[in-house]
């Protein structure tokens, strides 16, 4: 046997000797466990080790804070929405949306009232409106090829496919409607004056065509908002898409307003007091109904925004119509209103991302339905 090789019997001394230590430490722990529940080793009561207090406990003191108050922070570094990947051009998108309908609905009005001035800036403004909306849809998902692809299917419990339908439905009659305006332009004889005889009926048609698609051109992009999982926009789905609606009215009115001259602007006034009305009443709305939810609308940027749209509705309609009288009070109520409808819209889209980023916007409703549900049910709260 080798001389280095350790024998039996000190193989068994190293075990002996390390359950013995094994042992004396758990006897250890199990002591300090006895006197921190109140028994020492020896079975002797001692004082229980008092921990910190709450503030205003019950009799005595207050109770033992066992666990943590529980704070609202992500996991793992991570929000528990993602936040919407949209940039400004989505913001702006919606306005464009909403300022192509309004218009349209404007050169409606002067069409059927015999306003040309007003039919003409109505047809114009649609038409550059909804081709700026096209190219912000566009540089938002990136390929144009897309937008064709969403074409390939009508799905009516989607708001995207619906929303790529009456565009689809709405730009096309808005460009005729706004090029037989240049009817005029064009010689009186040969083919050119065949074609701008032809243009006056048609574009006629093809506003009233525009004017029919503008309600649901105007209203769909709140139904989209509201039919995503962001906790601000989706509470509020009764109330956006009458924002948007008197948003688009607003705009259109502004339109008018800045072109025509007073003795033609009556059909914008009206569109004024109605898209005011709709949008201040539909803000207030999303400001005050929503509960927790209501207070990215009334914080920070959104907050701002959304107070600037108030003042500039306010003004734009008291200007419109106090000052009918006036060319100058006329531009600058358009303007005003126009205004308005940018900044109402940004301060919506901003509101939203503002409750995806922040975890509290969507635990505390989640727990104040469940706790609501367990009581309508009668049921214990743990």
């Amino acid at each position: 046997m080798s001389p280095h090789r350790p024998q039996v019997g000190d193989l068994f001394r190293r075990f002996r000797d390390r359950q013995a230590a094994d042992s004396a430490a758990r006897n250890g722990k199990a002591a300090d466990s006895a006197a921190r529940n109140g028994k020492a080793a020896d079975g002797v009561d001692q004082p229980p080790a008092r921990g910190p207090k709450r503030r205003g406990g019950r009799r005595g003191g207050g109770e033992d804070i066992r666990v943590p108050e529980a704070e609202f922070t992500s996991y793992y570094g991570r929000p528990i929405l993602k936040a919407p990947v949209w940039k400004w051009d989505i913001a702006a998108y919606l306005f464009t949306g909403g300022l192509a309908a309004g218009s349209s609905l404007l050169a409606a009005g002067g069409q059927v009232t015999g306003r040309p001035t007003l039919r003409r800036a109505g047809r114009v403004t649609a038409l550059a409106a909804v081709s700026a909306s096209a190219v912000f849809l566009i540089r938002d998902l990136g390929r144009p090829a897309r937008f064709h692809h969403m074409l390939r299917v009508a799905k009516p419990t989607s708001p995207m496919s619906v929303g790529t339908w009456i565009l689809t439905a709405f730009g096309p009659a808005a460009g005729v409607a706004a090029i037989a305006e240049g009817a005029g332009l064009l010689p009186r004889r040969g083919l050119l004056g065949l074609a701008g005889r032809a243009l006056p009926p048609v574009g006629h048609a093809a506003g009233l065509v525009a004017a029919a698609t503008a309600p649901a051109l105007a209203t769909y992009t709140g139904v989209l908002l509201a039919d995503t999982a962001v906790p601000s926009w989706h509470e509020a789905y009764p109330e956006l898409p009458i924002v948007f609606a008197g948003s688009a009215l607003a705009s259109g009115a502004g339109v008018g307003l800045l072109a025509a001259p007073p003795a033609e602007a009556g059909p914008a006034r009206r569109m004024a007091v109605a898209g005011a009305a709709l949008e201040l009443y539909g803000a207030h709305r999303v400001e005050t109904r929503l509960g927790l939810l209501s207070e990215p609308y009334r914080l920070g940027r959104p907050g701002r925004l959304l107070r600037a749209g108030r003042l500039l509705t306010a003004a734009g309609v008291t200007g419109a119509v106090l000052g009918r009288r006036s060319r100058a009070v006329g531009a600058l109520s358009g303007a005003a209103l126009l205004a308005a409808s940018v900044v109402t819209r940004f301060g919506i889209f901003y509101g939203g991302v503002a409750s995806a980023r922040d975890p509290r916007y969507t635990v505390v409703p989640q727990r104040e339905r469940v706790n609501a549900r367990r009581t309508s049910a009668d049921l214990p709260a743990d």
